[in-house]
């Protein structure tokens, strides 16, 4: 009971820990930070596999499954913050060839 209780403290410190480092940030770098998080996520990913498995009571395996699930959703959405991201970088096509390519070659 006792690794049970050290483990849900640190787990809830370490909320409180991630939402003031992130509410500090500002606006502007929410989009880069996204994008650069995906790596740490996917460390986060392989963990809460890796102890979902060595799990042996149904509260554990429960709590495993939600970091799994919710780290997954963090993979997926950083992903496409970082997909939407990278499309504003990429050139416009001009309107004649846009309408070219849309009603295929006349």
């Amino acid at each position: 009971m006792d690794s049970g209780v050290a483990l849900l403290t640190i787990f809830v410190l370490s909320v409180f820990v991630g939402f003031e480092v992130v509410a500090k940030v500002t606006t502007v770098l929410h989009t880069p930070l996204m994008s650069g998080a995906n790596a740490i996520h996917g460390i986060i990913l392989v963990g809460a596999i890796s102890v979902t498995a060595e799990a042996e009571s149904a509260g554990i395996i429960a709590l495993g499954l939600a970091a799994v699930i919710l780290a997954t959703l963090n993979i997926v959405g950083g992903f496409a913050v970082t997909d939407r991201m990278l499309e504003m970088f990429k050139p416009k096509k001009a309107p004649k060839e846009a309408a070219k390519i849309e009603g295929g070659s006349k």
